[in-house]
């Protein structure tokens, strides 16, 4: 059984439908990236689960159970904006939210101890909030998510405001909970990270999930029209493919270039033009995409289908 199931989820603020008919699992020992565009629909989705709003229709379960209070004391929820108190200092701060949390004061307490040297903080234990930098505040919201030792965890943005350094530190900490079974929700803009972290995604728009499954084999079904070209010469046939709107240039620089092909492109027709303009080709290559473009591409022709849908609705 998953470990979280999230099954035809509605919900409405007044007159905006803000998420409708979502479904998605995430299973132990996996990350599930949830993403998309402001207003999509992830937060309202995240406070669902959570149990910090109620569904109007379909159901959150967590354990074959549906959530309420007792399934917060095993969530972990690391929120995009700031949940700590500027006045308290950081140890007896991470104490209090462990006891609300269910742990005992001296448990909060050893666990504080721990994370506060895993993250090499422990000389802030005595500092208030409100003395730290944005990415030492990030690192301590962190630490009280890990608290109580939840087995499903829930990140939102987590990197925000970390230097590169503290960034691999607490990525390395995310894949270590996902080797020990954990359930990990991952919410994020930041499609590079998304990409070295999560096993599977859910792309929302809209309100609706408009892709998901594995990120292996959603990158292969988007990967077969991006190809990779390295040569040796001039790269003008890259500008006579684009004028001709044969190809659209992802990245590109003297000599080399990724390409997505038109869907009325052949990939010979790109090589043949390119062995004919340059010195030498030394590689082609069909490769995967990007996440960014699949991104795009899917979110925009999501939206296009919602304001089709829309004006058919209005006429």
């Amino acid at each position: 059984m998953a470990h979280l199931n999230v099954s035809d989820v509605t919900k409405r603020y007044g007159d905006t439908l803000a998420v409708d008919d979502v479904s998605f699992e995430a299973e132990p020992g996996r990350i599930l990236g949830l993403l998309g565009p402001n207003g999509a629909g992830k937060t309202s989705t995240i406070r669902m689960i959570t149990y910090i709003a109620v569904p109007d229709a379909g159901t959150v379960r967590y354990d074959g159970r549906e959530v309420g209070p007792w399934s917060q004391q095993r969530m972990g929820y690391l929120p995009e904006e700031s949940g700590l108190y500027d006045r308290l200092r950081v140890k007896e701060q991470l104490v209090y939210l462990g006891t609300l949390k269910g742990l005992s004061r001296a448990d909060a307490a050893e666990q504080a101890d721990y994370w506060l040297d895993r993250f090499d903080a422990t000389d802030w234990a005595d500092m208030k909030t409100e003395e730290l930098s944005k990415g030492m505040q990030q690192k301590i919201q962190f630490i009280a998510t890990l608290l109580h030792d939840p087995s499903l965890l829930i990140f939102d943005e987590p990197f925000s405001g970390l230097d590169p350094i503290n960034a691999d530190l607490l990525r390395d900490i995310i894949l270590e909970l996902r080797r020990e079974d954990r359930t990990i929700l991952f919410a994020s803009h930041r499609m590079e990270q998304v990409e070295q972290l999560c096993d599977d995604i859910c792309l929302m728009a809209g309100g609706e999930v408009v892709l998901q499954g594995a990120l292996r084999d959603i990158k292969e079904q988007f990967g077969t029209n991006t190809l990779v070209l390295e040569f040796d010469g001039p790269d003008t046939f890259i500008d006579e493919l684009a004028r001709a709107g044969r190809v659209r240039v992802n990245t590109r620089s003297a000599h080399r270039a990724e390409l997505t092909l038109a869907d009325d492109t052949d990939a010979r027709t790109v090589l043949d033009l390119a062995l004919d303009r340059t010195d030498d080709v030394y590689r082609y290559e069909r490769v995967a995409p990007p996440l960014n473009e699949i991104f795009v591409d899917t979110v925009g022709e999501a939206e296009a289908e919602r304001l089709q849908k829309q004006s058919v609705a209005t006429a």
